[in-house]
Order: C-alpha cells, then sequence, then structure tokens
C-alpha cells in the first residue's frame, strides 16, 4: 500500500517508495504549482495515465545526465556542424509539450495527459518550466521541456518530428546549462536513449544529496540567452 494525499499532505519521505514498481511513493494530491515545486525539490515527480489517480515517483537509482559529461557522436557531430535547425528557447512551451505527447510507435497512450500539459503551462508562466525547441524552414520540428529549478535541470520529454531534432535541441540545452552554471540534469529513469547520450544512473541518496546542494543555488544567468544564436565552438558543443 503506498500513502494517498489530500491537498495539504506534505510527501512521505522518498526512503518510503517501493522497489517493484521501481519508485512508487504516494498518490493522490494535485498539480498546483506549489506542489509540483515541492515534488521536484525532493527528487519526486509525477508520471501517471489518463483515468489514474495522480501517482508520484522517486526512483533508486536516478538517471542523470552531468552537463560535462554529454556525449556526442560523430554522427550528430556532422549534423550539429550543418546547422539544419535553428533553436530557439521559451517560443511555444505548449506546442512542445503537445509534440511530446502526440503518439509515438509502439505507444497506445500518452501519460502527458491534458491536465498535465496546464500544470506545466502554469509553471512556464511562473519562469520555472522551459521548452528548448528545434525549427526547420519556419516550423517546429522537434524539442524538449523540463524545470529549472535552482541549478538542477529536471527534463521531462523530448520528441522529433525530423530525425534527431530533439538531440540537438538537448545539446543546446547542456550548451546553456553549462553557461549559466547548472551542472545537472535530471533524467528520472535509464533509458537506452539518455545513456547514449551520457547519462547514467546513481543511487537516489547520492542524486538528493545533489539536490540539497543545488536547487536552492540560483543560476548564473537567466535561462533564455538574450540572443538566439547557435554554438560556434567546442566548448560550446559539449564534449565526445
Amino acid at each position: 500500500m503506498i500513502p494517498w494525499l489530500d491537498s495539504d499532505s506534505p510527501f512521505p519521505d522518498v526512503e518510503r517508495a517501493l522497489r517493484r514498481p521501481n519508485g512508487l511513493l504516494c498518490a493522490g494530491g494535485d498539480l498546483s504549482p506549489r506542489r509540483l515545486l515541492m515534488a521536484y525539490r525532493q527528487g519526486i515527480f509525477p508520471w501517471f495515465s489518463e483515468g489514474e489517480p495522480i501517482l508520484w515517483w522517486s526512483p533508486d537509482p536516478r538517471q542523470v545526465l552531468f552537463t560535462d559529461e554529454l556525449h556526442i557522436s560523430r554522427s550528430l557531430r556532422r549534423l550539429l556542424n550543418k546547422r539544419a535547425f535553428y533553436i530557439r528557447y521559451d517560443t511555444a512551451f505548449r506546442h512542445v509539450m503537445l509534440g511530446c505527447a502526440a503518439p509515438r510507435r509502439g505507444q497506445s497512450g500518452t501519460w502527458i495527459t491534458d491536465e498535465m500539459i496546464e500544470a506545466y503551462c502554469a509553471l512556464h508562466a511562473l519562469g520555472y518550466a522551459h521548452s528548448v525547441e528545434a525549427w526547420q524552414d519556419g516550423q517546429l520540428v522537434g524539442g524538449l521541456y523540463g524545470l529549472l529549478i535552482g541549478r538542477v535541470f529536471f527534463g521531462e520529454s523530448m520528441f522529433s518530428r525530423v530525425d534527431n531534432a530533439s538531440k540537438v535541441a538537448l545539446v543546446h540545452l547542456v550548451a546553456r546549462l553549462r553557461q549559466i552554471g547548472v551542472p545537472l540534469i535530471d533524467c528520472q529513469q535509464e533509458t537506452a536513449h539518455t545513456t547514449s547520450l551520457g547519462a547514467r544512473p546513481i543511487p537516489r541518496r547520492a542524486f538528493l544529496s545533489l539536490l540539497r546542494q543545488l536547487v536552492d543555488q540560483p543560476p548564473l544567468a537567466p535561462f533564455v540567452p538574450s540572443a538566439e544564436v547557435l554554438p560556434q565552438n567546442e566548448d560550446e558543443r559539449g564534449h565526445c
């Protein structure tokens, strides 16, 4: 059994999260900005399907990408050198979420429900949730979104309508985070996709220790750059 939250309930200690399914901590509550920010600061995130109650998770281990450990393959580097995409920040947040919510091959549904979209759009309006967008010929063809709290970026989802568009967006995200002193991206759960880009699992306790150090430290500059520019040199592109 897992605890049920009412509107005022605090989250239980993450050490109470189930091992199977890995990280399931509690259910209920709401998706208000206050509740969501409280959750992320404690290493907890919502993940549930349409028709289910709100479910809250804190898996162990936790998949993370340190921004100085980004892996760029030769093929991705060649694509970056072609400058096939124009990168923008926070100009189409809702559309990025809708792109991430669209049906994917081999999946019958999505966890990015209408309720989730409205909740994260509210966080975007408050300056916490951000999108990195890949544009081509005036069309949004890929991107990602997540939350920036202190010096941690909590990645939520990515999508591509053109091959590798989301990977290019991620490379730009990492470059920007490094510029503003953010060393950590939370990828939540281990996947082959994030692993191929340099992410790795760490124990939940180590992840929570990093959160305590970083979430109360302000970034060195605003997330959205003053000019929309593409990376120019090796340092801005990340490491192989």
